[in-house]
């Protein structure tokens, strides 16, 4: 285990313990009932960690490594301890957010935030039939769709010209990428609507991207529809709101809104993923390698990024983040 990690992983047992809280880890393989999960990282693990565990009905709380809250990770690590005691006195609230439940012909598959179908090759046109709740709307040509939850309005479709959606709004949000037709508008539609995308075709295999970081082939039709188990977020008074982090997003999209679909792409990656060596995000986005450092560059120029070297063997090898807001 890495050494940054094993001092979280003192640091957390530390706190626990000073509590008097039981607990075990998930790595661990323990089986027993829990009333709470703690996900300590970025928002990134939070993603992960309901696409593994897609039936889980515990509330969670996200645990941020940084001093600043995340989307996903609300409480920074430094104020854990306060935390706990907040959860012990009851000081709290369990929020249900709704899921999307995505059904293809070869699997079956959760996201939290958004549901992307692209060409496997980026700034490739895709041909796709949007159908919502057995009625055809529109049969787009644009660079993919995308289908958010709220809480997805921030991240992924928020880069491609999507609306802002309050977290406790029940619905989901359609938004067309770079559509050769000015009139495919995002669309905001109940959570109950079931949503298909048919007869997709482009030159290179379409793919679908499940929450950032889960890719599959896509083979005929997509059904997304809401999922019948929500995630449950423990939620904690703290000084900086939902809608103070919303404006922070907004004044960020000022300054991603020129930029090109690929370097959006590797911002939003990064957000998703943490630190990533340059390789990493070839391989996560399939983009070419001098697509990646030319949107590499220009995030780091607008200083929307930033890069330190790695320690170890290979000093020349870099790796790119977000710095704390």
């Amino acid at each position: 285990m890495p050494r940054e990690v094993e001092e979280i992983k003192r640091k957390v047992e530390n706190v626990l313990a000073q509590n008097n809280v039981s607990y075990s880890f998930l790595t661990e393989k323990k089986k027993g009932e829990c009333d709470i999960i703690f996900i300590v990282g970025k928002d990134g693990d939070v993603l992960s960690f309901f696409s593994q565990f897609p039936n889980n009905k515990r509330p969670v709380l996200g645990i941020n490594l940084s001093e600043s809250p995340g989307f996903l990770t609300e409480i920074p690590i430094n104020r854990l301890n306060d935390a706990i005691q907040k959860i012990k006195n009851n000081e709290f609230s369990v929020e249900n957010i709704i899921r999307i439940k995505v059904i293809t012909n070869h699997f079956t598959a959760y996201a939290l935030n958004e549901v992307a179908i692209f060409p496997s090759k980026s700034a490739t046109l895709m041909e796709y039939e949007l159908w919502i709740d057995e009625e055809m709307v529109w049969r787009d040509y644009s660079d993919g769709v995308i289908i958010a939850t709220p809480i997805g309005s921030t991240a992924y479709a928020m880069s491609a010209g999507g609306a802002f959606i309050s977290p406790k709004a029940r619905v989901f949000e359609i938004v067309s990428v770079n559509s050769m037709d000015i009139s495919r508008r995002p669309i905001i539609v109940p959570c109950n609507s079931v949503i298909e995308i048919k007869n997709i075709s482009c030159r290179y295999s379409p793919e679908i991207v499940i929450d950032g970081s889960i890719r599959h082939v896509v083979r005929g039709s997509v059904t997304i529809k809401k999922s019948e188990i929500p995630a449950r977020f423990i939620k904690i008074d703290r000084a900086e709101t939902i809608h103070d982090r919303i404006r922070k997003k907004i004044e960020l999209s000022k300054e991603i809104l020129d930029l090109p679909p690929s370097a959006k792409f590797v911002l939003k990656i990064l957000e998703y993923e943490g630190a990533l060596s340059q390789s990493d995000i070839v391989n996560k986005t399939l983009l070419p390698s001098r697509t990646v450092r030319y949107a590499l560059s220009l995030l780091l120029k607008r200083g929307l990024i930033r890069e330190k070297e790695l320690l170890g063997r290979d000093a020349r090898r870099k790796i790119y983040y977000i710095p704390p807001a």
